[in-house]
């Protein structure tokens, strides 16, 4: 499996900027983040796209697609209240060293995307899918109806997808699960659990905005072709999720939450408790701290990212992608919750 490399969120140098003006800047910035690793844009494998305005979707789409004149990267969009001031924008990256096995992944009956993104694109034993949405493949039409309807619409096209590269659910190793309801949760998981199985991935799911209201859910993977174990610190495991996996010689980890009294501190606090239960996870899978590239911090206020986000820079400094990202949690009393990606060079 290529070393990946990882670009925490990134926005415009100039936030003052129309909308088109600063993705193409914070594109150009992710692109010197990502170079910085011996990647570029042309390598990457996924991006993530935060939007303070899911108006402002179609004037982004078109600033992005100039990035992009070969094969272009796996991509998720979210709506989100940006944590930095000004910003219309932020993208998050992750990358193949340049030069690497890089390849799309597209069913043959599916008609191309709409937009600038690759349904899936591989790389050695990893497989990125874009942020999954209630459309059907075959013709670009949106699947409607409640969350469970959309759920198992979204879960096929992940099934076809997977297939198309040779896999399937039992090769996830990694979620992540945008609900713009979170009243959503308990519906989305029943139909969540008849597709994936015994073989749990590691998760987070979280309250977010989606680019249209016609859209109860969005859903990002990753698959491996890797062996694949599941690790577990609990005495009896969360039937939604692994709390983490191991595929090769990367280690994909569940979104966690502060526990006990934790739970009733501040962004920093709640930060510190989970790190140190990644610490249990990381001993378990045997990693450790030298081994995180990237932390994913869901925070609910701006007060907590900041918090939040200076814990994990104290614990690991500038050397590990962090970005915050405000959203909603599942669990009452969170403030925080982090997912982490590990990898061994």
């Amino acid at each position: 499996m290529p070393h990946l490399c990882f670009a925490p969120a990134t926005a415009a140098a100039d936030t003052k900027a129309d909308l088109a003006s600063q993705t193409s800047m914070a594109l150009a910035r992710l692109d010197e983040r990502l170079r910085a690793e011996r990647s570029s844009l042309a390598d990457a494998l996924a991006l993530t796209v935060y939007l303070r305005r899911a108006a402002d979707f179609p004037a982004m789409n078109e600033a992005y697609r100039q990035a992009f004149t070969a094969t272009p990267p796996t991509r998720t969009t979210v709506i989100t209240e940006l944590l930095t001031p000004g910003a219309l924008v932020e993208v998050a990256g992750v990358g193949a060293p340049a030069g690497s096995d890089r390849r799309a992944v597209h069913p043959s009956a599916w008609m191309a995307s709409p937009n600038p993104y690759s349904y899936a694109v591989r790389s050695g034993d990893l497989l990125f899918l874009s942020g999954l949405i209630a459309r059907n493949g075959r013709d670009n039409t949106a699947v409607g109806g409640d969350v469970a309807t959309q759920t198992r619409a979204v879960l096929q096209n992940a099934r076809e997808l997977l297939e198309a590269a040779g896999l399937s659910f039992a090769h996830l190793v990694s979620a992540r699960v945008f609900l713009p309801d979170l009243k959503d949760f308990d519906a989305f998981n029943r139909v969540y659990r008849e597709f994936i199985g015994a073989d749990r991935p590691a998760r987070a799911t979280v309250g977010a905005a989606l680019t249209s209201p016609a859209y109860n859910v969005e859903i990002t993977f990753v698959a491996s072709a890797a062996a694949r174990q599941a690790i577990e610190i609990a005495d009896q495991p969360n039937p939604n999720l692994s709390a983490a996996v191991r595929a090769g010689n990367a280690l994909f980890v569940s979104g966690m939450l502060a526990e006990g009294e934790a739970m009733k501190g501040d962004g920093a606090v709640q930060a510190r408790d989970i790190l140190r239960k990644l610490d249990v996870v990381l001993a378990k899978a045997a990693f450790t701290r030298a081994d995180v590239r990237e932390l994913l911090v869901y925070v609910t206020d701006e007060e907590a990212g900041t918090q939040a986000a200076g814990a994990c820079q104290a614990a690991f400094g500038a050397r590990v992608a962090i970005t915050p990202v405000k959203v909603g949690l599942a669990l009452d009393g969170g403030r925080v919750e982090i997912m982490a990606c590990v990898e061994r060079g």
